[in-house]
């Protein structure tokens, strides 16, 4: 995330690291992430269900007719520990809610709002400090095959997903920085803005938030948050009594 240095970041708790002229000069880098999102939903399929790639679709396709609670199920996205905000390798994941009618796409949806869920805490911290998020670009590999992924994000963040057109974003990152060092002071290379303006585009396809998945996914987040803070932190009056009622609450809801 790169914002303005005019706007005061000197530290925030739980990112990697915010350091000023790190991506472009004159603005703040923030830098903070997920331990595994793709590598996740490919440790289920390849690991566990013993899979081919072409499976994704497959899971996705069928998990696509579910709706927001309707699986009963929660996870914690941290089988390979956490990176931010707390910062702890030495944490792993959890499906809770499962019966022996769950099935393999139930879970697969869970992992994918797991990480979604995972990315508003980053969100929600780095707001936290005064740092407004305004847009969400999403690059690589992930956001430009899977739907299913960028409406549960819209859902869950409740903000539009915008895509980058290009889909190999870090070779174009380097292409305006080679571009730029190259042709510096020639006409459209005067600044590496000048050069971002002519070549980095978004999609047409945004995904919206949808208001009725939008409200149980802040109830479920809720939930998330309570097992984020029970397993992740160590601290007093932690009650987990109520996640399992409230998942089968939310699961027997009409339209879930």
């Amino acid at each position: 995330m790169v914002v303005p240095n005019g706007e005061k970041v000197d530290d925030i708790i739980g990112v990697s690291g915010v350091v000023d002229g790190s991506v472009l000069p004159g603005y703040i880098g923030i830098e903070a992430g997920q331990s595994a999102v793709g590598d996740l939903l490919n440790w289920f399929v390849s690991r566990l269900l013993q899979k081919e790639d072409a499976y994704h679709k497959v899971l996705s396709d069928k998990a696509t007719g579910l709706k927001a609670g309707q699986s009963g199920l929660l996870a914690l996205d941290w089988n390979n520990g956490n990176r931010n905000v707390l910062a702890d390798m030495n944490l792993t994941g959890l499906i809770l809610g499962q019966t022996i009618n769950t099935t393999d796409y139930e879970i697969y949806r869970a992992l994918i709002e797991a990480t979604a869920f995972g990315a508003l805490k980053i969100i929600e911290r780095i707001e936290s400090y005064g740092v407004k998020i305004n847009r969400v670009i999403n690059c690589g590999g992930i956001a430009h095959k899977n739907p299913l992924f960028m409406q549960i994000y819209a859902n869950v963040l409740n903000r539009p997903m915008e895509i980058s057109q290009s889909e190999e974003t870090v070779a174009l990152g380097a292409a305006i920085m080679g571009g730029f060092c190259a042709m510096k002071g020639q006409p459209g290379f005067e600044t590496v803005e000048a050069i971002q303006k002519r070549v980095c585009r978004v999609k047409d396809k945004v995904y919206q938030p949808e208001a009725s998945e939008v409200k149980v996914y802040q109830e479920l987040y809720q939930l998330y948050t309570t097992l984020h803070d029970a397993f992740g932190k160590n601290q007093e009056g932690n009650d987990l009594y109520a996640v399992m009622k409230k998942l089968l609450s939310l699961k027997s809801k009409p339209g879930a």
